[in-house]
């Protein structure tokens, strides 16, 4: 494995650890409860990684899957049924993360995308690189929000001032 790939692939993986540790101990009511304005809960962040951030930018965008897995509605990737327990949606994300990682070691950094959204310019996501440096600052964004959103669930703090 080249160092570029190496770098990325590991950066992801870290950012992806950090989201997975930000639940450790988390009862299912709190990975529930809303605690931002905004009203998304850790469950629907995790959701939204799921959906948007692996599945999106790696089956669709680089692989060319289809969108028939999409939620209906308004912020669709967000929201999760009360049916759907937490370990489900913990699993969804690792299983997504898994196939992301397949999709990601067949192929090279400069492959380009097999989907392209119609708004995007030509000079946006050329490549595979470019997919995982925007997934990475996606995941690492959202791994920040949950560090602030777990300290105001329950106290823990990742960074210690």
């Amino acid at each position: 494995m080249d160092r570029e790939r190496e770098n990325l692939t590991a950066a992801l993986a870290t950012t992806r650890r950090h989201v997975l540790r930000q639940l450790d101990g988390l009862d299912e009511d709190a990975l529930r409860r809303p605690v931002l304005p905004s009203g998304w809960s850790v469950l629907g962040l995790v959701r939204h990684l799921t959906l948007s951030d692996e599945r999106y930018w790696f089956e669709v965008v680089v692989a060319g899957g289809t969108f028939d897995w999409w939620p209906d509605g308004d912020n669709g990737d967000w929201r999760v049924s009360p049916d759907e327990s937490a370990a489900q949606v913990v699993a969804a994300y690792r299983a997504a993360i898994a196939a992301s990682d397949a999709i990601i070691a067949d192929r090279s950094l400069d492959s380009a995308p097999q989907h392209r959204e119609a708004d995007w310019e030509a000079g946006d996501f050329p490549e595979l690189r470019d997919i995982l440096h925007h997934v990475i600052i996606e995941t690492a964004t959202h791994a920040g929000q949950l560090d602030a959103v777990r300290e105001l669930l329950d106290g823990r703090q990742y960074i210690v001032l």
